[in-house]
């Protein structure tokens, strides 16, 4: 027979203590909820006021003062606070307690001089409802500054993991795992915030139409700062992790003042909070994405939402009215006519599909033909041969294009403007070749030429192909980027500092595209 199985604690607690744990919450989903929370109110304020114990006349008249202030607030004298307060310590939000020195009776022991406080889980379960009520979901942002704080953090881990600074890497440590949670938490409530923005555009144009531009800029700056710090940061991981990754485990849990902790769970929860750092900065493996690349991606997808949002609520307000707004009212049209021939009557005039649409054509000058004459003695209407055979009218897709102007003098300026332009792009392709990447900052036009031949190479790339070489030759040049596992490239230009992550980039001379180059410098 086997042996029953004891059952496991959830969280720490056993399957009663979570029961009265999820039972703080029952006033949420109660009838009377806003009479029990603004009762809740009443009782915070008190507490803020060092007032902690309440007798029930006390709950009466601070409920009374809070419906002074604030319109919302039912009047006590309207509530039955007993009956109230008695639920509520039965949910165990608060605690009773017996103040019997004046009561007669025992009516009178139990209601009227009962004193009541909030439990400790109950003062929890009531700021965690009042941080959901007062959270503005509209005022979240990316924090694009941290990056800067991390990476300074980072090199001074290294730093006292070095030395041997067992609380300096501790105070560190936690540092660290602070700023990556809000990283992660803003993060999450910024893109919530974008879809609940998509899903009721409908009702708040206005507001998303006059902040679209900070919105795109936020997204924009924030998405650059990630790619700027995202390999100086995983360089800076593996700077920390040279300096030996346990002794730094060991340094931090031994710094630890949890004391309830066992020193064997104390290094098993830094161990987790490194790996998770590790993990969302620079995974071990080089195949793995790191969560700063599914962010930076994420940011790029956002960005295409908030411009096809932007699209969207452009097309509906161009006619001056949402298309939403339409369809209620022509909604309401239909529901408030008086019978089944209206409503025929009001589909034709609407969609216009009663007819033929070719009867619905009206003569060029309608005033030149009386309104008394009939369809046998007016003059006939001319019609188009495309909208009689196939139920199109005129220049819907079938109409001649218009004539094409074409001018030889901006032809040949333009023609040498593309001339001259080429001429420097090589000039500063062959500069290119001569300079060892790295030892000086890149000029302009030196810059606009590795950007191009790096797009060039990036568009070139076969999919499927992980690990292979991308190369891309124009200008007289030719641009390799080598695959180097946990390696970068570093190329100062105008602007910036370019960073090239796994990858070895090399320039030299294009064989076949020598002749074309000295074809465009005159030589």
């Amino acid at each position: 027979m086997e042996e029953k199985r004891e059952a496991r604690p959830t969280f720490g607690l056993d399957v009663f203590g979570l029961d009265d744990r999820m039972r703080l919450f029952g006033y949420v989903t109660a009838d009377n909820r806003l009479a029990y929370l603004w009762l809740l109110r009443a009782f915070d304020a008190a507490r803020a006021n060092y007032h902690v114990l309440l007798h029930t006349s006390d709950v009466g008249v601070a409920l009374a003062g809070l419906h002074g202030t604030h319109e919302e607030c039912p009047d006590p004298a309207d509530l039955e606070l007993p009956r109230l307060l008695d639920a509520l310590v039965e949910w165990g939000v608060l605690d009773r307690s017996q103040d019997g020195t004046r009561a007669t009776t025992l009516a009178e022991y139990r209601n009227r001089h009962s004193v009541y406080q909030f439990t400790e889980a109950g003062f929890r379960a009531h700021r965690a409802v009042e941080s959901v009520l007062s959270a503005t979901m509209d005022d979240t942002t990316l924090s694009r500054l941290v990056f800067a704080d991390l990476l300074a953090d980072l090199a001074a881990l290294a730093s006292a993991n070095a030395e041997g600074d067992a609380e300096e890497v501790y105070r560190k440590l936690n540092r660290l795992d602070r700023a990556l949670a809000d990283i992660a938490e803003r993060a999450a409530r910024f893109y919530h915030m974008l879809g609940d923005l998509s899903r009721t555009n409908d009702s708040r144009p206005e507001t998303f139409l006059a902040h679209k531009d900070a919105l795109l800029a936020h997204l924009r700056d924030f998405h650059d700062e990630l790619q700027r710090y995202t390999p100086r940061l995983r360089e800076a991981v593996h700077a920390v992790e040279d300096t030996g990754l346990e002794r730094m485990i060991e340094a931090a849990a031994e710094a630890d003042e949890r004391i309830f902790r066992t020193p064997s769970e104390r290094v098993a929860d830094w161990r987790r909070r490194w790996e998770g750092l590790r993990s969302w900065l620079a995974p071990p493996g080089t195949d793995q994405i790191s969560e700063a690349d599914r962010l930076a991606d994420a940011t790029i997808s956002a960005v295409g939402d908030v411009l096809a949002l932007l699209r969207r609520v452009t097309e509906a307000r161009r006619g001056g009215v949402s298309r939403e707004s339409q369809l209620r009212h022509l909604a309401t049209w239909f529901t408030a006519v008086g019978s089944q021939d209206a409503a025929h009557a009001l589909f034709d005039a609407t969609f216009g599909l009663g007819g033929p649409r070719h009867v619905s054509v009206t003569h060029s000058d309608p005033e030149a033909i009386p309104t008394r004459q009939s369809w046998w003695e007016a003059p006939a209407v001319e019609l188009s041969r495309t909208l009689v055979e196939a139920g199109r009218a005129p220049g819907q897709g079938n109409g001649r294009p218009a004539r094409l102007e074409r001018s030889s003098e901006s032809r040949a300026r333009l023609r040498q403007a593309q001339l001259a332009e080429e001429r420097r792009s090589a000039e500063a392709a062959a500069g290119l070749v001569d300079l060892a990447l790295g030892e000086r900052p890149l000029d302009e036009a030196q810059t606009t030429v590795l950007l191009r031949l790096l797009d060039i190479a990036l568009a070139a790339r076969v999919s499927g192909r992980e690990g292979a070489a991308l190369a891309a030759a124009a200008y007289g040049i030719r641009f390799t980027l080598t695959p180097a596992a946990g390696r970068f490239t570093a190329v100062p230009a105008a602007g910036g500092t370019l960073y090239l992550d796994g990858f070895t980039l090399s320039i030299d001379t294009a064989d076949h595209t020598v002749a074309r180059e000295r074809e465009l410098v005159g030589i």
